[in-house]
């Protein structure tokens, strides 16, 4: 559990809570913010749980610190069923969760931005069961516009 002045620090030093960078910690005002980590293949893993009877994801925002492979394991220790809907470059992921009971889903997310997941069953969403993974990083030069150059914060 973490204090108030200890999310808006974290969310401080991930770069979450300043206007034109990743400034999504200031839209999710609920949950706990979690990060990625990074083996030495480069291949990023976390674990997204469904706490018993609080309907929110924890972490609500998990942060990458760069694209690529992520793989998640999902644990519903809830006692009712849910499901999540995942970000995937190419295709979404669809994980049918039913009370006590995890399951892995490998996703690639090779571009900085925000990308929400959720569970679509019942209305589990509508309740606050939503979240997102936050890639950080800035667009490769391929991808930019071509426009004069813009002042950064």
């Amino acid at each position: 559990m973490t204090t108030a002045q200890e999310r808006a620090d974290l969310l401080d030093q991930l770069g979450l809570a300043a206007q034109n960078k990743a400034a999504l910690g200031q839209v999710l005002g609920t949950g706990s913010i979690g990060q990625a980590s990074e083996g030495p293949d480069g291949r990023m893993k976390a674990t997204i749980r469904i706490n018993p009877d609080e309907l929110t994801w924890d972490p609500s925002i998990l942060v990458m610190p760069h694209g690529g492979d992520i793989e998640l394991e999902l644990v519903n220790d809830d006692m009712n069923t849910h499901c999540a809907l995942l970000p995937s470059n190419g295709d979404r992921k669809f994980i049918w969760l039913v009370n006590r009971s995890h399951g892995h889903a490998h996703l690639n997310l090779d571009g900085p931005g925000y990308y929400w997941f959720g569970s679509p069953t019942g209305n589990d969403e509508g309740r606050g069961l939503t979240g997102s993974i936050v890639v950080l990083g800035d667009a490769p030069p391929e991808a930019r516009l071509d426009r004069p150059e813009q002042p950064r914060p």
